[in-house]
């Protein structure tokens, strides 16, 4: 129980590190969550900066894959606590204490805490991701079928990798994430959310 309170701990803070506010602010001298959709995440960030938003992706994907990969260092061979990981630092981005417990939607940190979990399967999604934004333009809609695919996807392509308790944590952390983009599927089926569209750096 101490080791997974602990593993919780660490990942939930590293997960909660606020990238995006954090660069827009250094960089632009503004508040992310004061334009576009109010998201700290990359697809909002790429809204004022491309260049930003790119730097976003990157370092929200590290974030969850530091707190798997530190997980797998001190306790090597532990399905369970992996998992966990996984899904804290995801929650820690979703719910960061920085920032009143608003954060992004977790898209980019579950990409980089999965990786070493189902590494093929997050090529797989990838490409999911890929058609799917290129074919419709919608970051959300690509988001939100990529990751509620995931954990089935996950059973078909390595389906001797995971454990029983990090299968659990996998589909806990997609339902969130899917959870957290009820505006987006709202928007979606009333043909409002907006299309995305680059703009200078």
């Amino acid at each position: 129980m101490t080791a997974f309170l602990v593993t919780a701990a660490y990942s939930y803070f590293l997960g909660s590190i606020p990238f995006g506010y954090l660069l827009v602010r250094a960089f632009r001298g503004q508040d992310v969550r004061q334009t576009g959709s109010g998201n700290i995440g990359a697809t909002n960030v790429s809204r004022t900066s491309p260049g930003l938003g790119a730097l976003t992706l990157v370092f929200d994907a590290l974030k969850g894959l530091a707190a798997v990969a530190i997980t797998r260092v001190l306790v090597p061979g532990s399905g369970t606590l992996l998992g966990a990981a996984a899904f804290f630092a995801i929650v820690g981005h979703v719910f960061p204490v920085w920032l009143g417990f608003r954060g992004g939607k977790g898209v980019a940190t579950g990409l980089g805490s999965f990786v070493l979990l189902t590494p093929k399967t997050v090529l797989v999604m990838i490409g999911v991701f890929a058609v799917i934004f290129l074919a419709f333009r919608y970051v959300s809609l690509a988001s939100i079928l990529a990751v509620a695919l995931f954990p089935l996807m996950a059973l078909v392509v390595e389906p001797d990798r995971l454990t029983s308790h990090e299968i659990s944590f996998l589909t806990a952390a997609s339902l969130l994430i899917v959870a957290m983009h009820h505006g987006n599927i709202r928007r979606l089926l009333a043909h409002t959310e907006p299309r995305f569209q680059w703009r200078r750096a």
